[in-house]
C-alpha cells in the first residue's frame, strides 16, 4: 500500500506536560476534527478534552495493549479513520508509547503527521543553566543498580550534559549513584513538577543533593540535567530548596 492508497490519517499529537494551556491550536484542532483519540490513560486525556470542551471519542493505547492495538487502529486508518495518538504529557514515542505505532505506520506507507508542542525535556535543558549545546537523553535510568551503574559511567566517559527521567521513588538513590558513578562535585538539576502548580528547580552537586535529600519523601514528576563536567558549572546547593 502506497501513501496516496491510504484514506485515513494518523496523527502524533504532543499534549501539555502540566498547564493545560501549553498547548497548540493546531494540535486543539487535530483534537476536534479526527475521530478517534488513542490515548495512554484516557481518564487523564479526558480531562484536557473537557478542559477545551472537545468530544471526540477515546480509546486505551498504552505500553501493556500497544502490541495487540497497533495493527486494529491502523487498519482503521488505512480503511479511512482519522486518528490521533496521544500520550498523557508530552510527545509520543519520547519515553512513552508510539514509537510502534509510527514504525508500522510508515511500514504500510502512512505518513505519520506530527503535531509538536511542550517537552519536558527541551524545558529541563533550558532551565538547567548547564551546557546545552550538545547533550545526550537517556529516558529512564535503569532500575537494577548495576546497570545503573554503568550508564551513569557512560555519562561520565561520554562528557556531555546528560538528561534522564526518573520515579519520585528513585530520586534519591539516583542521586547518590550519580555521586559515586561520575563523582561528588557532579553539577545536577532537578526539575520538579514542570509548568505545575509546584514547580520547582533545584541545582546543586550530586553528593550534597545527596546527602541533603537522602530521607526526603520525593513527589511529583522529575527530569534530571547532568554535567559531568567536574563540577565547574555547579553552585553550592541551597539547603532551604529540598
Amino acid at each position: 500500500m502506497t501513501e496516496t492508497e491510504v484514506a485515513g490519517k494518523l496523527y502524533i499529537v504532543t499534549t501539555p506536560i502540566g498547564n493545560l494551556e501549553d498547548i497548540t491550536l493546531r494540535a486543539l484542532n487535530v483534537l476536534r476534527e479526527v475521530e478517534l483519540i488513542a490515548a495512554e490513560d484516557t481518564r487523564r486525556t479526558q480531562i484536557l478534552l473537557r478542559h477545551y470542551d472537545i468530544r471526540t471519542r477515546t480509546v486505551s493505547y498504552h505500553s501493556f495493549n500497544e502490541h495487540r492495538k497497533t495493527a486494529e487502529l491502523l487498519a482503521q486508518v488505512a480503511s479511512g479513520l482519522r486518528l490521533a495518538v496521544v500520550s498523557d504529557a508530552g510527545t509520543p514515542c519520547i519515553a512513552d508509547p508510539g514509537f510502534l505505532m509510527v514504525r508500522e505506520a510508515v511500514k504500510m506507507g502512512i505518513e505519520p503527521v506530527v503535531v509538536p508542542g511542550v517537552s519536558s525535556l527541551t524545558f529541563a535543558v533550558a532551565a538547567s543553566g548547564l551546557p546545552s549545546d550538545r547533550f545526550d537523553f537517556y529516558g529512564f535510568l535503569p532500575v537494577k543498580s548495576g546497570r545503573k551503574h554503568r550508564v551513569l559511567e557512560e555519562i561520565r566517559d561520554n562528557g556531555r550534559t546528560a538528561v534522564v527521567f526518573e520515579s519520585p521513588y528513585r530520586v534519591g538513590k539516583t542521586l547518590q549513584a550519580i555521586a559515586e558513578s561520575i563523582g561528588a562535585d557532579t553539577a545536577v538539576v532537578l526539575v520538579r513538577e514542570a509548568t505545575k502548580l509546584h514547580e520547582q528547580i533545584i541545582r546543586g552537586r550530586a553528593g550534597e543533593l545527596a546527602a541533603v535529600g537522602a530521607d526526603k519523601n520525593w513527589k511529583g514528576e522529575f527530569v534530571m540535567v547532568i554535567d559531568p563536567g567536574a563540577g565547574k558549572n555547579c553552585p553550592n546547593v541551597d539547603d532551604d530548596c529540598l
